[in-house]
Parts: C-alpha cells; structure tokens; sequence
C-alpha cells in the first residue's frame, strides 16, 4: 500500500523518537545524585529477582568517523584505550553492586557503540568475565552485541557465543559503493558475508543487518539492490531505520550537500519498497523500523504481547531495571532516569573519584508515568487504554490531537483507548506525541521542537 503524499507532508514535522519518555531534550541538566542513588535502591528493593535486570555497556571507541552516524563515539586507532575503559566500567559496575543488597541476575545485555568489535576478543572477554564474576545469569537470558563487518573476526563471535551472546546486529546501512563512499562507511559485500557466515559457524541463532534509508545519494535503483543483497544473506532480523539529520548536534552530517538526501516523498518510496520486498520474502513488520523472520524471537514476543522496548530498542525481555554503563550511557530505574557524562574526560574524572559519573536526569512524576506506558503499549502493541484520572489532561492536550489523527485514518479512539490503523502504523511516532505532554505544551506556547522529522 502507498502512502497518501499529501499525510507525508502533513506528518513529516520533528517529534521525538520515543526511545524513552519522556524524550531526552525535556530531563534535567542536572541530577540530584543521591536522589537516583535512592530511588535505584528502592527499584530494586521491590522488584522481582526473578525477572531480572538489563544490562546496556557502551564501547564508543571506533577507528574511523561514519558521518551519518549521531552515536556517542570516539575516533581512535590507538587500541591501549581498551584497557583504561574496561577498568573504569569495571569501577562502575562496582558502585551499583554497592546500591544492591545481592548480587543482580543479568536477563539482558547489549554492547553497542561506537564500535563494540573495536575491542580485542581477550579484552571483550576481560570485560564480561569482570561482569559475571559479581553476577548471576537468568536462564532466559538474551546477550546481543552490535558488530562492523570489516573487523568482526570469528576468534570475537566465539568469544562471545562462549560468554553466553547469541546475537549479533551488523551495522550494513547501505551496499551501494557510492552511498557508502558519501557517508564514509566502506565495507564491501564479501566483507558482509563473510561476517555473516562466521556468526552463523560460531553458532548464532538470531544474525540482524541495520540499514538506514534516506541517506545521501540513496534512490530506487541502489536501494532495491542493497535490499536484494541483504535479502540473499538472510539475516534472521532487520532494522531498517529512517536516517535522522541532525547536523545541529552531529556534525559529521555537516559534510552532507544536503541537495543529495532524497526528498520527503522519495524518502518514503525508499521505505515503501523495503517494505515490499521484505514482505514479499517472508519477514513480518514489527513496531517502529524492524523486520524479522516468523520463528524468530521478536516476531513470536509481539504475536504473544510480550514485545518491550527500550533504549536498546525492541527486545523480547522486559525487567524493571535497565543500568546503563559506560560514556553516555543511560539507566532507566522505572521512575528515573540517569545518563552518563558524554565525553570520556568528565566520565573517566568522575569514576577516579568513585563517583557515579552522570551529568543529567529525571524523575517521573505518576502523570509521567501513565505517558510513558501510553507510548510503550503504543509503540508496541500499536494500542492502549486509558487511566480514567487522567482523562481531564487527555481532554486538554491529547484528544484533539487523536480527532484529527483519526480523521486521516491513523487510529480508531475513544475515551476509553486507541487502536492504530494499517496507515497508522507508519505514523507511529506522530500517534505518539499525542500523549507527550512536554511536546502538546511547547505546541500549545507557540514553541516549534527540535527533533529529526517523522520521516
């Protein structure tokens, strides 16, 4: 099905993307850390030990700059960075062992990055061995890591797969030799497959491709070949995410002539197609920007109503505690929020003083709270009821919002909850912000958001 050009252009404005609520841009520039240190505490006083935490460690050490890229990261080729980091995220790991009464049960990981296989396997070993030595492993668990075709070695993926990862997301973003040269991401196809076929001889059971559309010089042509390649390797999972611009905040995306990003309507076509022929081969739509075969565990969690999310992404487990390790990482307490120093400096001079190293926060109100599950059941589920109390501030800033969206066919409402439509799922982050209270009161002010457009 095509999508109405005249609903692109009416929803293609900047709104979040929802990876938490509320966003990142509305927290605090500061952090009252010993309201965190408490309210971390009591989280874990009263959850259940059984569901275990979720664990996310940044590596943000990568040997060359991707301009597309709005990732935390640090450009080096001088690898002794390796062991200074994994000292100081072992120092980390340390403080929040200090907050909990019991060694956690880690139920799921992620290394993301910068570039995660930037590290040594014996060093992603130290690292790990480190973790595990003060923690117990659920028997559910899900251990997944992002790799770089061109250097993710198979003495790596063992590694990994011996430390219980079973796993892994390649960054692929494109296959077209110029697109790749544009946006400084060369890695040729043989180097894709065989990163593939060695996660595959190490035993991986879930191997994911990353692909971005609406990068510069992407049109019909190289897309449907890019997606015809990736097809022929058939990653178990896809996330084909819209490129976001936001040259204000990365500036490697100031290298762009802003004339060769595809327009709107083209972008839309891009994605239109990759959908096509997603589809057409078997994978399932799920959520924001995934894809993935029927057996595979995404599919199954959202056909079960099990499908989560968080700053990870989509993921089958959903644990109350997310702790967030590392330069600019994030935790996600249930009630609060705490991200990490963003540069190394700040982060490396707190973490030799044996101080928690964060630099920003918020603590959610109960309102928060009902937003936050709002977006959630929406993004996953793509439907949500409503708490009676909070009809009165729905009244006020969300049920206009949900008229007119239901008027262009993307929901079905009422008071009592939304369902999202077929065409409604391509607009999810528009459906979204009809409950992000932060956004409906700059609308409400006259104040025009900064955030990549919805598509």
């Amino acid at each position: 099905m095509s999508m109405d050009s005249q609903l692109l252009q009416k929803y293609n404005i900047p709104v979040p993307r929802y990876t938490s609520y509320p966003p990142v841009p509305y927290w605090d520039d500061s952090i009252d850390v010993d309201q965190w240190k408490s309210v971390f505490s009591s989280q874990v006083a009263k959850g259940n030990r059984e569901d275990g935490i979720s664990l996310y460690i940044h590596l943000p050490f990568c040997e060359s700059l991707c301009s597309y890229c709005g990732c935390n990261k640090k450009i080096t080729t001088n690898h002794s960075v390796e062991d200074v980091y994994i000292d100081a995220l072992l120092k980390e790991w340390d403080m929040y062992l200090s907050l909990m009464n019991e060694w956690p049960v880690i139920r799921e990981l992620h290394l993301g990055g910068g570039t995660p296989t930037f590290f040594s396997a014996a060093n992603l070993e130290k690292l790990l061995s480190g973790i595990f030595s003060k923690a117990m492993i659920h028997p559910q668990h899900e251990f997944s890591f992002e790799g770089h075709p061109n250097n993710t070695t198979l003495l790596q993926l063992q590694t990994l797969y011996r430390l219980g990862f079973r796993r892994v997301s390649y960054g692929v973003q494109d296959m077209d030799p110029e697109v790749q040269r544009v946006i400084s991401r060369i890695q040729p196809i043989e180097n894709v497959q065989t990163a593939v076929e060695n996660a595959r001889q190490a035993g991986y059971h879930s191997v994911n491709f990353d692909l971005i559309y609406g990068l510069p010089l992407q049109t019909a042509d190289t897309m449907r070949r890019t997606i015809e390649q990736t097809i022929a390797l058939k990653p178990d999972r896809i996330a084909f995410y819209s490129y976001a611009h936001v040259p204000w905040t990365s500036r490697g995306q100031r290298l762009f002539d802003e004339k060769d990003l595809p327009s709107t309507g083209e972008k839309m076509k891009l994605y239109q197609l990759g959908k096509d022929m997603f589809t057409a081969k078997g994978y399932r739509e799920i959520g924001m920007d995934h894809f993935a075969l029927p057996n595979e565990d995404l599919y199954i969690a959202k056909q079960e109503g099990r499908l989560h999310r968080n700053f990870m992404g989509y993921t089958t487990q959903h644990t109350s505690m997310l702790i967030g390790l590392g330069v600019s990482s994030i935790s996600d307490a249930g009630s609060a929020y705490a991200q990490n120093e963003k540069t190394l400096h700040n982060y490396y001079a707190a973490i030799d003083k044996n101080e928690f190293p964060l630099t920003k926060g918020y603590f959610l109100t109960t309102e928060d709270i009902h937003c936050k599950n709002y977006t959630l059941d929406i993004i996953c589920k793509g439907n949500t009821v409503f708490n009676k109390e909070d009809i009165p501030m729905l009244k006020k800033y969300s049920f206009p919002e949900l008229t007119s969206l239901e008027a262009d066919g993307l929901i079905q409402w009422s008071e009592r909850g939304l369902q999202l439509t077929v065409t409604g799922d391509h607009f999810v982050r528009n459906v979204c912000s009809a409950f992000d209270m932060f956004l409906q009161q700059k609308k409400l002010a006259g104040e025009k958001p900064k955030f990549s457009k919805a598509v």
